[in-house]
C-alpha cells in the first residue's frame, strides 16, 4: 500500500484539499511525497504555492484526481477515485461544461435543473431511449422510465420510480416526462386514450397543489405517488393517485416573493368570464389570501391561458361544467372568506359588522345565512359534562379560526378533486401490473424547522433506509452472480433515528400523548423529550441556548427543530360548529366535500393557536370509523400509517430512483453553486450510494475489456489463448496485494483506486512508448532534415554559384557592350558633327554655286537673246535688201520684156496682115491649136497649182510676217527688260548681302528652334511615354473592370442558377413534401382501418359471447371519461357466468354508445349514398332509354337495309354456285375432255371463271366484314354512351342510315358500299357515280324535267368527274406499276447480289484444299437450307395464324347472321322488339383480331383463384422457379378476359378480391420479408400492365404492335389504377418497416459499437457495468451482418423482379435509417463520441458505400442520406482549437444541426489521456459562428421518417400470348383464349 501511495503521490500528480467557498479545491503535487513527510507542496490552479499540513494522527492524505479521461463520466461509479470532490467535479463538468443534466450514480438517476428549456424530452427521443437497455445511451429520464417498463414486462414485477429532491430541483417535472414517457411508448388500451387522460391530471394537481416559492415559481406543496396501471399486454389502462401533506397553511399566508395555490389567481384573472360573473372576483391584489407574498404574476404565465388549460383537463376527467362552477364557486368562497374583517369587541370578544360584503359573498357562494356565519365566526360551544355554553373569541383568535376554516375547506375540496381524478383514471379491465411514479420533497433544513420539517425529514429517513438496503441489495445480488466471496460492508443504518422517531415512547408518541393532555403545552412536550432521550440517544440533543428546541442527528445532517406550534400542527383542529353551518348548506358540492366530516378536531376541544405556518393535512383514512372524537388521529399518526403504507408499496416493487439537485437559489440558466450542491447530494443519498460502491469493489471489468485496455502492459510470452488466465497472470504481476481485485465468473472486481492505478501503468507505458517512439521519429526527422538541409544547401551553393558565374559573364558582356556602345556612340556623334559642318559647307557651297551659274546663265542668257534679236535683226535688214533688190529686178525684167513683147506684137501685127502669111502660118495649126489646147490645160493646171501654192505662201508668209513681227516687239520688250534687269542688278546685289546677313540670323534661329525642337520632343518623348503607361494602367483597369463585369457577370449567372436550382429544389421538396403528407395520410387511413377491423372483430367477439345486458353510468359519468374497447384475452382466462360478467364490466358505456353513434352514421352514410346511387341510376335509365328509342329507330332502317343486303348475298351466292355447277359439268364432260389441257380455250374459260368467282368471294367477305364491323360499332356507341366517357361517339355511319327512309336510298346506299368496297381508293367518286347510275336506271324519266332540274348537266359532271377518276386510278395503276417495277428491279439486284456472294463464297472455296472445301460447301448449304426452313416456318407460322383467325372471324360472323336470320324469321314484329335480342351478343367491340394473351375463367372459379394465387403462394418457390411477376401477368390477363367480354361486374369483382386478398396476405404475414417483398413486386407490375395495356398513348410508346392490339378496349380502369398505386404505397411502407425491425438491432451494433478496424477504439477505463436488471445482450453483429443483410435484401428483391428504380428508393430509404439510427445514437453516447470512433465510423461508411458500388446504386441518393453521419465522423477527428477550426466546422458540417454539431463537441470525450477535450469557449465560438443558420432545433433526426415514393412506369417487354401456367399453381381451372 505504501509502495503505491509514493507512487501515486510524486510530483504532478493532482489531488483535491477541501475550501471554504468551492468545497474542494483542485492542486498539483510540487515534491514527491515520503512516508515522514508532515506536509504535502501544492500549487493551485491559479499558480499560488502552499503548504498542506497533514493531520499528525490520522496522517490522511487528501483525495487524488481522477484522470482527465474520466471527468464528465456517465456514471459516477465508474470513477476510479469515489468520493466526494470527485462525484462534485464530475457532476460539475457535465452540467457547466457539456450541458448534460442526467448522471448516473450506480442506481441512481441524478438530475440537474438546468432552469431553462431543453430540446431533449421530444418524441425522437423517447423512440430513441426505446427498447435500449440502460447502460447504452445518455442518462436520461427516459432510460429509466424504459428501465421500469422494461423490468415490469420482463419479471412481471410492479416497478417505483421515487423521484425526491428540494423544492425547485424539478421533481415535478421529472415525473411527469417519466408518465409522459410510459404513455408514448405503451399506449392505451382502449380508444379512450387513458395516457391522455393521464397526462392531463398534471394540469389539475399543479393548479391546486402548486404554487410559486422563493426557491422554484411552480412548486409542488404536496407529495404525490401516482400508480400507473398496465394490462397483460402492457398497455396503460388507468391510474391511481395518492397524496401527502398538502400544505394547507399556504392558503392563508404566504412570504414575500411567494403566492398562494395556482388556481386561485387563475380565476382572478379570468375574473371578467361571463361564466364568472356571479363569483364576483376582482383581481389578486384585492385579496388578504392572494396579496400576502407581493407577487402576484410570474414572469411569462399567463394564468388566465392556464385556467382554459385546467377546465380543458377537467373536462377531459370527466368533471363536467357543472362541477367545474362549483369547484370554483368554493374557491372564490374562500377569498371572499379571507376578505372578512373581524374587528374587536372588547379585550375577550369580537364581532363582525353587518351586511360584510365579502361575508355576504361567501354566505351565498356556500349557501349558509349570514348569521350563523358571523355567529360561529366570532364564539365557540364549550361543553362539560353537565352543561354547554358559549364562549366569545377574542379577535386574534377569531381571525385564526376563520383561517382554519379556509384551510379546512381548501383540504377537503383538494381531497374530493384527487377522488375524482381517481375516479376519472380508474377502469373495469383487469390490472396486470403498475408502475408507481413517487414525487416527494426531499430533505429540508431551514434557519426554522417546525413540525412539517419534521415530517419531510421523516419521511426521507425512511426512504433513506429503504434505499440503502436496495443498494445493498443489489450489491449483493452482483457478488454473488459472479460468486465472489461475500463479506459484509459496513454502511449507514438509520435505523436508530427512525425509532428515535417512530418507536415506542419516541418523538411521535410523546407529541400524541402530550396533544391528549387537557393542558399539554409545546413547553412541557420538550422537557418530555429531554427527560427521555437525552442521555439514553446519541441521535437526540439540546442546544445549548434553547430550551423550546432539540436536535436529530439525521443521516443527511443535524437538524434543530422548534418545539413551537408542534402541537396545534399536530392536532389540525377547526370549530365544530362552523362545521356544522357548512354541513346545513343549500349547496349540493359543499355537502358532499364534508359528508364525511368529523364532528370534533381535537381531543380537548381547545382552539388552534396562533403560531406558525400549518402546513400538513393528510388524506383521511376512510377503513376505519372516524366518527368519534375520541378516536381521532392526530396528524403524525395518519402521517405515520400513510408513510408505513407507502413503504409497503415500494417494498413491494422494484424501486428506480430520480435524485433532482437544485444548482442554485437565484434560478439562473447553467449556474452550478458547490456549496448548495454538496448539501442536497449529501441529503438525498447519492454520496451514501458512492460509498457503498467505493467499499467494495466498485470498478468492473469484463476480461476482454481489461485485455484490451491492458494489453500493453503484457509482453508477448505472458498473452495466453484463454484470456481470463491471461489477465490473473498480468495482474499478479502488476498488483501485488490480491485484496485489490477479485476474479469473478465474468469480471474482473477492483477496489477504488485501483483503475487510477493501473491506467498511471499503462499510461506510463504508454508515455515511454510514446517517448521512444517520439525519439526515433524525431532523430528520422532530424536526419530527414538533415538530409533535405544538405541537398537544399549544395542545390543553393550550385545555383549561387552558378548565379556568380552567369553575373560575371553578364558584366563582362556588359562592359563589352559598353565599350560597343561607347565606340559607335563617339563614332556617331563624330559623323554628326561631320555631317553638321559638311552640310553647312555643302550648303554655302550650293548657295554660292547657285548664285554664281545664275550670274554666268543669266549672262549666257543676255547674250544668248542678244544673238538671236541680232539674228533677226540682221535677218530682216538681209530680207528687206533682198526684197527691194528683188522688186527691182523684176521691175527692170519687166520692162525689158514689155518692151520686147511690144516689138514682137508689133511684128506680129505686120505678118498677119498678109494672107499667104496667115495660110503659112495656119499649116499645121490645127495641130498645133491642140497641142496648145492641151498645153493650155496643163498649164492652166499647172497655174492652178502654183496659185494654190502662192496663196499658202502668201498665208505662210502673212503668218510668218505677224510672227516676226510679234517676236519684234517682243524682242523690243526683251531689250527693254534687259536694260531694266541691267538697272536691277546693283539692287539685286545688295540684296543679296542683306540675304546673307538675314541667312546667319536665320541660322542661329534654326539652331535655337532645333534645340527648343529636340527639347520638346523628349518632353514629347516623355509625355508619351507617360501617356503609354496611363494607357497601359487604364488598359489594366480596362481588362480588371471587364474581368469584373464577367465575374460579376458570372456570378449572376451562377446565382441565378443557383437560385433556378434553389427554386427547383424547393419545387421539388415541396412536391416530396405533398407526396409524403399524401403517403403518410395513406398510413394513417390503413391504421384506421386495421383498428376498425379490429373494433369489428372484438365486437363480433363480444357478441358472440353472452350478454346480461349493458349496464349504465350515471348522469354525471361524462361520455370523455375512460373509453376501452373489450379485450378477448381476458374472457379467455374465466368461465360461464363469471365471462358474462366480465365482458359486461370491460365494456364501457362510452365506447358503446359512441361505436353506436359510429354506426348510426354510417348506416346513415350508406343510406344517402344508397339514395343517391338509385338516383344515379334512374337517370341513367331515363337517358338510356332515350338512347334506346333513338336506337329503335335508326336499328328499324338498318335491318331493312340488312336484310337487302343478305337477300342480295343470297343471290350473289346462287349466282356463284350456279357458275361453279356449270364449271363442274364443263370439266366433267367427256367430250371436252381434250379442250381442258393447259393453253386450250376452254381451260383459259374456265380459270378466268375460277379467278373471277375468287375475287367475288373476297369481295363479299369484306363487304360481310364492313357491315358487321359498322353495325356493331353503331351498337356499341348507342349501348354505352351515357355508360362511359372515354367511348367515342356513334358513327356517321350510324346517322347516314338513321336518315334513310326507304328501301331504294337503302339500296342506293348499299351500291355505294359496294363500289366502295371494290374501289377503296376512291371512295367519294364512286359514291356519286353509283349514284348517277342508279338514277339513270330508275323508271324512264322526264327528260325535260331532268333537264330543267339541271340532271344533265349533272350527268355530264359526273361523267367529267369520272373521267378524272379513270385517270387518276389510270395514274394510280401506273404508279403502282412503276412501283412494282422498282421492287422487281430491286428483287433482282437482291439476286444479283446472291449470285455475286455465291461466286465469291465458290472462288474462296475453290482457294480452299479438298477436305476443307467439302466442308465449307457443306457448311454453306447448311445455313442456306437453315435460313430458307426458318423463313418457310415463319410463312407457315404466319398462316395458320391467319387461317385460326379466319375461322374464328367465321364462326363468330356465321353465329351472328344467323342470329339475325333467326331473328328474322320469326315474325313481322317491330323494329324495337327485333333489336332486343341481338343486342347483347354482339356488345363486345374489339380493336384487335387476335385474342390469344387473355385468361379465361367462370364466375365461380374468382374465390379459387384469389386463394391459389394470392392467399396460398409460396413466394420463395415462385421466385426461385418462375419468371418475375407472373401471378401479376396472370390477373392481368384474366382481367383482360372480362374486359373483353364486357363484363364490368367481373373485373369490378377480380379488381376487388384482388386488392383485398392482397391486403389480407399482407396483415397476415406483414412481418415476413420475402411476403412483402414478392407483393410488392407483383402489385408494380399489375400496376404497369394497367398502364402499359390502358391505351393511353403516354404509355404505349414503347409497346409492340403485337402489345398494342392487347390494349384493354371497353374499359377506363384509371381509377383503379389510383387505388392499386395506394396499394403499392402501403406495401412500399410495410417493406421498409420490415426491413427497419430487421436492420434495427444490427445497426448500433454493426456501426457504432463494434471494431471493424481492431485496436483503434481501445476500450475506455470506464467501469461501465451493465446494471443488473438489464436484458442480457443478444448475439453481437458486426459491420458485415449488415452487408450481408443488405445483400439479402437486394437479391430477394431483385429474384421477385423489383423495378430497378424501386430498389434503388428502397435502398435510399434503408441507408437513411442507417445513418439516422447511428447518429442518433451518437449524439446520445457520451462513450462514443471520440476521435477514434469517428474513425471507425468513417470506415464504416466507405464499407456502405463500396456495397453500393458493386451493387451498381451509387446514383441512388444513398449515399448523401449518410452525410450527417460522415460529416459528424469527420467533426470527432478535426482539429477543435483554434477560430480556423472552427471556421473549417461550420463550413463542413453544413448537414449537420448547430444543436447536433453542439451535442457532439460536448459529448467529444478523449480515450486517452494524450487527447485534449474540446474548451468551452471553442464551442461558444461555434455557437455564434451558426447562429445565423436556419433550421430546426430539433436534436435527432427522425428514424420513422419515409422518403415518398414514387413508381416510374416500367413497361414489359414479356408478350403475354408467351406466358405458360405452371401446375403448380393450381389453376387448372383457368382457360386460354
Amino acid at each position: 500500500m505504501n509502495r503505491e501511495l509514493e507512487y501515486m503521490f510524486v510530483q504532478s500528480a493532482r489531488v483535491w484539499i477541501p475550501d471554504a467557498e468551492e468545497v474542494w479545491k483542485s492542486a498539483e503535487l510540487t515534491k514527491d511525497y515520503k512516508n515522514d513527510d508532515a506536509s504535502l507542496q501544492l500549487m493551485l490552479e491559479d499558480g499560488t504555492t502552499i503548504d498542506h499540513k497533514l493531520d499528525p494522527k490520522t496522517k490522511n492524505l487528501p483525495y487524488l484526481r481522477n484522470p482527465d479521461i474520466l471527468v464528465g463520466e456517465n456514471d459516477l461509479t465508474a470513477l476510479s477515485y469515489l468520493h466526494e470532490p470527485a462525484v462534485l467535479h464530475n457532476l460539475k463538468v457535465r452540467f457547466i461544461d457539456s450541458k448534460l443534466i442526467y448522471t448516473y450514480c450506480g442506481i441512481v438517476l441524478v438530475a440537474i435543473n438546468p432552469y431553462e428549456t431543453l430540446p431533449i424530452y421530444g418524441t425522437d427521443i423517447i423512440n430513441a431511449y426505446s427498447g435500449q437497455n440502460m447502460g447504452d445511451m445518455d442518462p436520461h429520464i427516459f432510460a429509466v422510465a424504459e428501465e421500469a417498463y422494461k423490468q415490469m414486462a420482463r419479471d412481471e414485477r410492479n416497478q417505483s420510480i421515487i423521484v425526491s429532491g428540494e423544492s425547485g430541483a424539478g421533481k415535478t417535472v421529472s415525473a411527469k416526462y417519466a408518465m409522459r414517457y410510459f404513455a408514448t411508448v405503451s399506449g392505451s388500451a382502449s380508444e379512450a386514450n387513458v395516457e391522455e387522460k393521464v397526462l392531463a391530471s398534471n394540469p389539475i394537481m399543479e393548479a391546486i397543489g402548486n404554487a410559486k416559492t422563493t426557491r422554484n415559481d411552480n412548486s409542488s406543496r404536496f407529495g404525490k405517488y401516482i400508480e400507473i396501471g398496465f394490462d397483460n399486454r402492457y398497455r396503460i389502462i388507468g391510474a391511481n393517485m395518492r397524496t401527502y401533506l398538502l400544505e394547507k397553511s399556504r392558503v392563508v399566508f404566504q412570504a414575500d416573493e411567494e403566492r398562494n395555490y395556482h388556481i386561485f389567481y387563475q380565476l382572478c384573472a379570468s375574473a371578467n368570464q361571463p361564466e364568472f360573473k356571479n363569483l364576483r372576483l376582482s383581481t389578486a391584489n384585492d385579496f388578504l389570501y392572494t396579496r400576502q407574498g407581493r407577487s402576484p404574476v410570474i414572469e411569462g404565465v399567463d394564468d388566465a391561458k392556464e385556467l382554459r388549460t385546467t377546465r380543458h383537463a377537467f373536462t377531459l376527467l370527466g368533471i363536467n361544467e357543472s362541477y367545474q362552477i362549483g369547484l370554483f364557486q368554493v374557491l372564490a368562497a374562500i377569498l371572499h372568506l379571507g376578505n372578512v374583517e373581524i374587528k374587536d369587541r372588547d379585550s375577550d370578544s369580537s364581532l363582525i359588522a353587518p351586511n360584510n360584503r365579502h361575508l355576504t359573498a361567501f354566505c351565498e357562494l356556500v349557501g349558509v345565512t349570514y348569521q350563523d356565519m358571523s355567529q360561529w365566526l366570532c364564539h365557540r360551544k364549550l361543553k362539560t359534562a353537565t352543561e354547554t355554553y358559549i364562549k366569545p373569541l377574542p379577535r386574534l383568535q377569531a381571525t385564526n379560526a376563520r383561517d382554519a376554516l379556509s384551510k379546512h375547506i381548501y383540504a377537503k375540496l383538494f381531497n374530493w378533486i384527487v377522488e375524482h381524478v381517481n375516479k376519472a383514471l380508474v377502469t373495469n379491465i383487469k390490472q396486470h401490473s403498475f408502475i408507481g411514479v413517487l414525487d416527494i420533497y426531499g430533505f429540508e433544513t431551514f434557519e426554522i424547522n417546525s413540525f412539517e420539517q419534521f415530517c419531510i425529514n421523516y419521511a426521507n429517513e425512511k426512504l433513506q433506509q429503504q434505499f440503502n438496503m436496495h443498494v445493498f441489495k443489489l450489491e449483493q445480488e452482483e457478488y454473488m452472480k459472479e460468486q465472489i466471496p461475500w463479506t459484509l460492508i459496513d454502511f449507514y443504518d438509520n435505523q436508530p433515528c427512525i425509532n428515535l422517531i417512530e418507536a415506542k415512547m419516541g418523538i411521535l408518541d410523546l407529541l400524541d400523548e402530550e396533544c391528549k393532555m387537557p393542558k399539554g403545552s409545546d413547553d412541557s412536550w420538550a422537557q418530555k423529550l429531554y427527560n427521555t432521550h437525552l442521555k439514553t440517544c446519541s441521535l437526540f440533543e439540546k442546544p445549548r441556548m434553547s430550551n423550546r428546541a432539540f436536535i436529530i442527528q439525521h443521516f443527511a445532517d443535524k437538524v434543530e427543530y422548534q418545539c413551537e406550534g408542534f402541537l396545534e400542527k399536530n392536532k389540525d383542529t377547526v370549530n365544530e360548529e362552523q362545521i356544522h353551518v357548512l354541513k346545513a348548506s343549500k349547496f349540493n358540492l359543499l355537502v358532499e366535500l364534508f359528508q364525511d366530516e368529523e364532528k370534533a378536531t381535537t381531543p380537548t376541544g381547545q382552539v388552534p393557536g396562533t403560531g406558525g405556518r400549518t402546513r400538513l393535512s393528510i388524506k383521511p383514512d376512510k377503513g376505519r370509523d372516524t366518527s368519534s372524537k375520541e378516536h381521532k388521529k392526530t396528524v403524525g399518526c395518519q402521517f405515520r400509517n400513510s408513510l408505513q403504507m407507502l413503504m409497503e408499496t415500494l417494498n413491494a416493487t422494484t424501486p428506480h430512483y430520480v435524485r433532482c439537485i437544485k444548482p442554485n437559489d437565484f434560478k439562473l440558466a447553467f449556474s452550478f453553486d458547490p456549496k448548495r450542491a454538496v448539501q442536497q447530494l449529501r441529503a438525498c443519498g447519492v454520496l451514501e450510494t458512492i460509498r457503498i460502491s467505493a467499499a467494495g469493489f466498485p470498478s468492473r471489468w469484463t476480461y476482454q475489456e481489461f485485455f484490451s485496455r491492458y494489453r500493453v502492459l503484457m509482453k508477448q510470452k505472458d498473452v495466453l489463448p484463454d484470456k481470463k488466465l491471461t489477465c490473473k497472470n498480468v495482474l499478479e504481476k502488476l498488483v501485488q496485494d490480491q485484496d485489490k481485485y477479485q476474479f469473478g465468473k465474468t469480471k474482473i472486481f477492483f477496489r477504488a483506486g485501483q483503475v487510477a492505478y493501473l491506467e498511471k501503468l499503462r499510461a506510463d507505458k504508454l508515455r515511454a512508448a510514446c517517448i521512444r517512439i517520439q525519439k526515433t521519429i524525431r532523430c528520422w526527422l532530424a536526419r530527414k532534415k538533415y538530409l533535405r538541409q544538405r541537398s537544399a544547401a549544395i542545390t543553393i551553393q550550385r545555383f549561387t554559384r552558378g548565379y556568380q558565374a552567369r553575373c560575371l559573364a553578364k558584366f563582362m558582356r556588359r562592359t563589352q557592350a559598353a565599350t560597343i556602345i561607347q565606340k559607335y556612340q563617339r563614332m556617331c556623334v563624330e559623323r554628326k558633327r561631320f555631317r553638321q559642318k559638311q552640310a553647312a559647307a555643302l550648303a554655302m557651297q550650293t548657295i554660292l554655286r547657285a548664285y554664281m551659274a545664275r550670274q554666268k546663265y543669266q549672262a549666257l542668257l543676255r547674250e544668248h537673246k542678244a544673238v538671236i534679236i541680232q539674228k533677226h535683226v540682221r535677218g530682216w535688214l538681209a530680207r528687206c535688201w533682198y526684197k527691194h533688190c528683188l522688186e527691182a529686178i523684176v521691175y527692170l525684167q519687166c520692162c525689158i520684156r514689155r518692151m520686147r513683147a511690144k516689138r514682137e506684137l508689133k511684128k506680129l501685127k505686120i505678118e498677119a496682115r498678109s494672107v499667104e502669111h496667115f495660110k503659112k502660118l495656119n499649116k499645121g495649126m490645127e495641130n498645133k491649136i491642140m497641142q496648145l489646147q492641151r498645153k493650155i490645160d496643163e498649164q492652166n493646171k499647172d497655174n492652178r497649182v502654183i496659185s494654190e501654192r502662192l496663196v499658202s505662201l502668201e498665208s505662210s508668209y502673212a503668218s510668218e510676217s505677224e510672227r516676226m513681227r510679234g517676236e519684234l516687239g517682243r524682242l523690243r520688250g526683251v531689250e527693254e527688260d534687259a536694260k531694266n534687269k541691267a538697272n536691277q542688278v546693283s539692287s539685286l546685289l545688295e540684296e543679296l548681302e542683306k540675304l546673307r546677313k538675314e541667312l546667319s540670323v536665320t541660322q542661329q534661329e534654326k539652331k535655337t528652334i532645333e534645340d527648343w525642337a529636340q527639347k520638346y520632343r523628349d518632353e514629347m518623348e516623355k509625355m508619351v511615354s507617360e501617356l503609354k503607361d496611363q494607357n497601359g494602367l487604364l488598359k489594366k483597369e480596362k481588362d480588371d473592370l471587364n474581368r469584373m463585369i464577367q465575374e460579376q457577370s458570372q456570378q449572376m449567372t451562377e446565382k441565378m442558377t443557383r437560385a433556378i436550382a434553389q427554386e427547383t429544389q424547393q419545387l421539388e421538396t415541396d412536391l416530396n413534401e405533398e407526396r409524403s403528407r399524401y403517403q403518410n395520410l395513406l398510413t394513417e387511413h390503413l391504421r384506421l382501418e386495421e383498428k376498425y377491423d379490429d373494433l369489428k372483430e372484438e365486437l363480433a367477439q363480444s357478441k358472440n359471447v353472452s350478454k346480461p345486458g349493458h349496464r349504465r353510468t350515471d348522469s354525471t359519468h361524462s361520455s370523455n371519461e375512460s373509453e376501452y374497447t373489450y379485450n378477448s384475452e381476458y374472457a379467455e382466462l374465466e368461465d360461464g357466468s363469471r365471462v358474462g360478467e366480465d365482458v359486461t364490466r370491460g365494456m364501457d358505456t362510452s365506447l358503446t354508445l359512441k361505436l353506436q353513434k359510429r354506426v348510426t352514421e354510417l348506416e346513415q352514410e350508406k343510406q344517402s349514398l344508397r339514395n343517391e346511387l338509385e338516383n344515379k341510376e334512374e337517370q341513367f335509365q331515363r337517358a338510356r332509354a332515350r338512347d334506346d328509342a333513338q336506337f329503335r329507330k335508326a336499328r328499324g332502317a338498318e335491318l331493312e337495309y340488312e336484310s337487302l343486303k343478305r337477300q342480295e348475298l343470297e343471290s350473289e351466292n346462287k349466282k356463284l354456285r350456279h357458275d361453279l355447277a356449270e364449271m363442274r359439268q364443263s370439266l366433267l364432260g367427256g367430250t371436252a375432255a381434250s379442250a381442258g389441257a393447259p393453253g386450250s380455250p376452254a381451260y383459259k374459260v374456265l380459270l378466268d371463271q375460277l379467278n373471277a368467282s375468287c375475287e367475288e368471294l373476297e369481295v363479299r367477305k369484306e363487304e360481310v366484314l364492313i357491315l358487321r364491323s359498322q353495325l356493331v360499332s353503331q351498337k356499341e356507341a348507342m349501348h354505352h354512351k351515357d355508360e362511359k366517357e372515354t367511348m367515342t361517339e356513334p358513327s356517321v355511319f350510324a346517322q347516314d342510315v338513321n336518315k334513310l327512309k326507304d328501301a331504294d336510298e337503302l339500296k342506293q346506299a348499299y351500291v355505294g358500299l359496294k363500289d366502295t368496297n371494290r374501289s377503296p381508293r376512291s371512295v367519294r367518286p364512286a359514291l356519286e357515280v353509283s349514284n348517277l347510275l342508279s338514277r339513270l336506271r330508275s323508271a324512264a324519266p322526264d327528260l325535260h324535267r331532268l333537264n330543267e332540274d339541271g340532271e344533265l348537266w349533272l350527268v355530264n359532271q359526273g361523267l367529267k368527274e369520272t373521267t378524272r377518276l379513270l385517270e387518276q386510278q389510270l395514274q394510280t395503276q401506273r404508279r403502282t406499276h412503276d412501283s412494282e417495277v422498282e421492287s422487281l428491279r430491286g428483287e433482282l439486284q437482291n439476286v444479283k447480289e446472291e449470285n455475286n456472294r455465291q461466286q465469291q463464297l465458290l472462288a474462296q472455296n475453290l482457294q480452299l484444299p479438298p477436305e476443307a472445301r467439302i466442308e465449307a460447301s457443306l457448311q454453306h448449304e447448311i445455313t442456306r437450307l437453315t435460313n430458307e426452313n426458318l423463313d418457310l416456318m415463319e410463312q407457315l407460322e404466319k398462316q395458320d395464324r391467319t387461317i385460326r383467325k379466319l375461322k374464328k372471324q367465321l364462326k363468330v360472323y356465321s353465329k351472328r347472321i344467323g342470329e339475325m336470320g333467326a331473328g328474322h324469321t320469326e315474325g313481322q314484329t317491330s323494329p324495337g322488339q327485333m333489336v332486343e335480342e341481338p343486342i347483347h351478343p354482339v356488345n363486345i367491340p374489339r380493336r384487335e383480331k387476335d385474342f390469344q394473351g387473355m385468361l379465361e375463367y367462370k364466375k365461380e372459379d374468382e374465390m379459387k383463384l384469389v386463394k391459389n394465387l394470392i392467399l396460398e403462394l409460396k413466394p420463395r418457390g415462385v421466385a426461385v422457379n418462375l419468371i418475375p411477376g407472373l401471378p401479376a401477368y396472370i390477373l392481368f390477363m384474366c382481367l383482360r378476359h372480362s374486359d373483353y367480354v364486357n363484363d364490368d361486374q367481373k373485373v369490378r369483382t377480380l379488381l376487388t378480391s384482388t386488392i383485398n386478398s392482397i391486403k389480407k396476405i399482407l396483415k397476415k404475414r406483414g412481418d415476413d420479408f420475402e411476403t412483402v417483398s414478392f407483393w410488392l413486386a407483383n402489385t408494380c407490375r399489375f400496376l404497369h400492365c394497367l398502364k402499359q395495356y390502358s391505351g393511353d398513348e403516354v404509355f404505349m410508346k414503347h409497346n409492340t404492335s403485337r402489345q398494342n392490339e392487347h390494349c384493354l378496349s371497353n374499359f377506363d380502369l384509371a381509377e383503379y389504377r389510383q387505388v392499386i398505386s395506394d396499394l403499392a404505397i402501403q406495401i412500399y411502407q410495410q417493406l421498409v418497416k420490415c426491413m427497419e425491425n430487421i436492420l434495427q438491432p444490427m445497426i448500433v451494433s454493426g456501426m457504432l459499437e463494434h471494431e471493424t478496424i481492431q485496436g483503434v477504439s481501445g476500450v475506455k477505463p470506464t467501469g461501465l457495468r451493465k446494471r443488473t436488471s438489464s436484458i442480457a445482450d443478444e448475439g453481437t453483429y458486426t459491420l458485415d451482418s449488415i452487408l450481408r443483410q443488405l445483400s439479402a435484401f437486394h437479391s430477394t428483391m431483385c429474384q421477385h423482379g423489383t423495378d430497378p428504380e424501386l430498389i434503388k428508393q428502397v435502398v435510399k430509404q434503408l441507408f437513411y435509417i442507417i445513418g439516422a439510427v447511428t447518429l442518433n445514437n451518437l449524439l446520445l453516447r457520451k462513450d462514443m463520441c471520440s476521435w477514434s470512433k469517428g474513425m471507425q465510423i468513417r470506415y464504416n461508411v466507405s464499407q456502405l458505400e463500396e456495397w453500393l458500388r458493386d451493387k451498381g446504386l451509387m446514383n441512388c441518393g444513398a449515399k448523401e442520406t449518410l452525410e450527417p453521419l460522415i460529416q459528424a465522423a469527420q467533426l470527432l477527428q478535426v482539429k477543435k482549437k483554434t477560430d480556423e477550426d472552427a471556421e473549417a466546422i461550420c463550413s463542413m458540417c453544413h448537414a449537420l444541426t448547430t444543436a447536433q454539431i453542439v451535442k457532439v463537441l460536448n459529448l467529444y470525450t478523449p480515450v486517452n489521456e494524450f487527447e485534449e477535450r474540446v474548451s468551452v469557449s471553442f464551442i461558444r465560438t461555434i455557437q455564434t459562428r451558426l447562429r445565423d443558420r436556419c433550421e430546426s432545433p430539433q436534436l435527432l433526426m427522425d428514424t420513422k421518417m419515409i422518403y415518398p415514393v414514387t413508381f416510374p412506369f416500367n413497361p414489359s417487354s414479356l408478350a403475354l400470348e408467351t406466358i405458360q401456367i405452371p401446375t403448380s399453381l393450381n389453376l387448372s381451372f383457368l382457360t386460354r383464349v
